[in-house]
């Protein structure tokens, strides 16, 4: 019997809630820090990957971004990020699909990435991401994955782990590496995951 990834999600956000899952961050500083050092003008395209339920769509919003979209295999997980956001959900888009399926239908100025990258263990799906990426992002991207300190599993689900020099190669041939910084995440359970980020320019 063939693993469902999408079934494994749906089931995931319909029976826990922000405060039983690892990855959960009342303010996702990281990736604001990245996005806002970029200098965007507010009508710059914005896509977060896997973003399912975070925050970091509110803050992004709040901050006055008007192209934004966010991305998830779990239609749950956007069903909750819809709800909390209430008459502000319509100002964003919202895509239901795995990533290694997803078809962009325009190109954006910032592909934004925070643990779903590293989900990806087959050598055929992270290519099929890494080229997603170098038809659709036209100028920023921005991953964040398990460092080689980090854990080994997330949510039941083996990862693959990524130092600085593998996250470069990896997206070397069209992307231009500008920084990387290895952080802890303090989950809402209070153990530490340790987290690589690395930002790009298209070349």
């Amino acid at each position: 019997m063939t693993f469902n990834i999408k079934k494994h999600w749906e089931t995931v956000y319909e029976t826990k809630t922000q405060e039983q899952v690892s990855w959960t961050q009342k303010i996702p500083k990281d990736s604001l820090d990245f996005i806002q050092s970029l200098k965007l003008n507010k009508d710059a395209s914005i896509i977060d990957i896997g973003g399912g339920d975070s925050f970091l769509v509110d803050f992004l919003l709040d901050d006055g971004y008007t192209n934004i979209s966010v991305l998830d295999i779990s239609s749950k997980a956007i069903e909750r990020a819809k709800d909390r956001l209430g008459t502000k959900a319509t100002k964003v888009t919202w895509i239901v699909s795995n990533i290694i399926d997803f078809k962009p239908e325009k190109n954006y100025d910032v592909w934004h990435d925070r643990a779903a990258f590293h989900f990806l263990t087959k050598e055929n799906d992270i290519k099929t991401y890494v080229s997603t990426t170098e038809k659709y992002v036209s100028k920023n991207l921005i991953i964040g994955t398990f460092s080689k300190n980090g854990p080994l599993k997330c949510s039941g689900l083996e990862i693959t782990q990524y130092s600085k020099n593998k996250m470069h190669k990896t997206f070397n041939s069209k992307f231009e590496p500008v920084k990387c910084v290895i952080k802890n995440h303090q989950t809402p359970f209070n153990t530490i995951q340790n987290f690589i980020f690395c930002s790009f320019k298209k070349r």
